[in-house]
């Protein structure tokens, strides 16, 4: 087990300083910590990742080509489908077949639209392919039934031939099935996936994942079940499902943690005060506290780790972009975002041991989305820039390291300035990211790199002028990651300096 030694000490006197320890590394962090989430929701699927038969725009299956390359070098390792609240009322046989035949409906969630279902189960999992990613299939539990989702597996899963289902997807045009792993059951089954309570939520899991049991005996083959999880702090929630689900018919357990203001009174995405930004990454840092007591709870009933910890929706929620629909959730990307993917990320990784996958919601058009469109246009944001330059921790052994930093105060409150984690890759390089949240001062940050001999440093950061700016539609790269030339090497010591409200990543040969 790898012991990370996060000892954050607040002074504002102190120097920032970090041990890494570069000789103690134990853990993986799992490449799914990188994940995204699209749900039916607003512009991301429709006018997002799917265009039809647009001729302008060029796709493949009516998917953009444009957006499957920017998310390539993002390595997006796994894809969250449909949902969210939508897949607690998504049939999915209503998405199959030929598209002019698929019945519509109504999404009852965001906006009242019309769905044609023209985007189902066929075009999401080819896609996947097409992006080298794993998908995972949030299950309807709030409004669907347990045969549903057994046969939804076995349309997927099962061999050609074998039953009815994958003699179905045959005719629909697939012969091998898709393998999929990752199956959430039921979505925020405490909100809008039915209103349950947590022991009724528990016994309705072990019925559904009953019947979704594993359909071969090699380890490539057994799926991955998820529980929808708890709501930020409901530890109540984690408690009763670690409790009384029995561990061999649960991998994962889910959370949902938004870095919200207000849910009644949030703050524009552009034009926000000191202290809305300071409150958001309040918000953002109290993702820490949520991973640490939740995986505390899991540590009681699972000493082992085996139980992962899921976080399948996480980011930033302010209100929309004016003269756009309140239900469609779309928002601008700004410095504020960076810094909330730089924290979150950080903390991730820290966790290693316990959190396996995160899920950003969502990949376009919606909330803290990495990429926006408009029309034959797209722009990638800050918060697609950070997780660009964070992929060089995906499958890397986690560094354990401690942390002293200097304080970021407005008025009585204040938070820790900097955040940062560490890792080596599978050819020796290490890679250190780090984030200064404090949107006035620099940060110098002095890291001891315990056990490493170091040659070389280089890096690249993320930075702007005002913590407001974003890339628009007129100027796209406003906002983009730079040479970082501000790191000293002083034998294994290395000397750094943030600048305020910056992401930095450095590689150490």
């Amino acid at each position: 087990m790898c012991i990370i030694l996060l000892s954050v000490t607040l002074t504002s006197r102190a120097q920032n300083s970090v041990v890494v320890q570069s000789d103690q590394g134990r853990t993986i962090i799992n490449r799914n910590i990188y994940g995204h989430f699209a749900e039916h929701l607003g512009r991301c699927i429709y006018d997002g990742f799917y265009v039809g038969d647009n001729k302008k725009i060029p796709n493949k299956e009516g998917v953009r080509l444009d957006i499957i390359e920017a998310l390539k070098k993002l390595k997006v390792p796994v894809l969250r489908w449909p949902g969210g609240c939508f897949a607690d009322t998504y049939h999915w046989m209503d998405g199959i077949g030929p598209k002019d035949k698929r019945p519509s409906m109504l999404n009852v969630w965001w906006g009242g639209t019309t769905e044609d279902n023209s985007f189902g189960t066929h075009d999401f999992l080819n896609m996947c392919e097409m992006l080298g990613a794993a998908p995972y299939l949030s299950g309807n539990v709030g409004s669907g039934t347990v045969q549903e989702l057994s046969d939804w597996v076995k349309y997927v899963n099962h061999k050609a031939g074998s039953s009815p289902m994958p003699m179905l997807r045959e005719k629909n045009g697939r012969k091998d099935p898709w393998n999929v792993k990752f199956w959430g059951i039921g979505n925020e089954a405490w909100g809008c996936g039915g209103n349950m309570k947590a022991e009724y939520y528990a016994n309705i899991y072990r019925q559904y994942a009953t019947f979704m049991s594993n359909w071969g005996n090699d380890e490539e083959s057994k799926i991955f079940r998820i529980a929808s999880g708890a709501n930020s702090s409901d530890y109540n929630w984690t408690e009763v499902l670690m409790r009384d689900i029995p561990h061999n018919m649960l991998e994962g357990v889910a959370l949902h943690h938004y870095a919200v203001i207000d849910w009644n009174k949030k703050s524009s995405a552009t034009a926000f005060t000191e202290q809305e930004y300071f409150t958001t990454m309040k918000r953002a840092w109290q993702m820490e506290e949520l991973v640490t007591r939740h995986s505390t709870i899991m540590d009681k009933y699972d000493p082992q780790k085996k139980v992962a910890l899921l976080v399948d929706e996480w980011g930033g929620w302010y209100d929309v972009e004016p003269g756009t629909n309140g239900a469609f959730l779309y928002q601008q990307n700004t410095m504020r975002d960076a810094m909330i993917a730089g924290i979150s990320l950080n903390i991730f990784n820290n966790h290693a041991d316990r959190v396996r996958m995160a899920n950003i919601a969502q990949t376009i058009n919606v909330l803290q989305a990495v990429i926006l469109t408009k029309e034959e246009k797209i722009i990638l944001t800050p918060t697609y820039h950070v997780m660009e330059m964070y992929n060089v921790h995906q499958d890397a052994t986690l560094l354990p390291l401690s942390i002293k930093t200097n304080d970021y105060k407005l008025g009585d409150e204040k938070l820790p300035a900097v955040s940062v984690s560490a890792s080596v890759d599978k050819a020796g390089l290490m890679h250190i990211s780090l984030v200064n949240i404090d949107s006035q001062k620099d940060q110098e940050v002095s890291i001891d790199l315990r056990g490493a001999k170091v040659n070389s440093v280089s890096g690249r950061i993320l930075g702007s002028a005002k913590l407001q700016d974003h890339n628009s539609f007129e100027n796209p790269d406003k906002i983009k990651p730079v040479a970082f030339k501000s790191a000293a090497i002083n034998g294994s010591m290395l000397k750094v300096k943030l600048p305020a409200f910056s992401v930095v990543v450095l590689e150490v040969r």
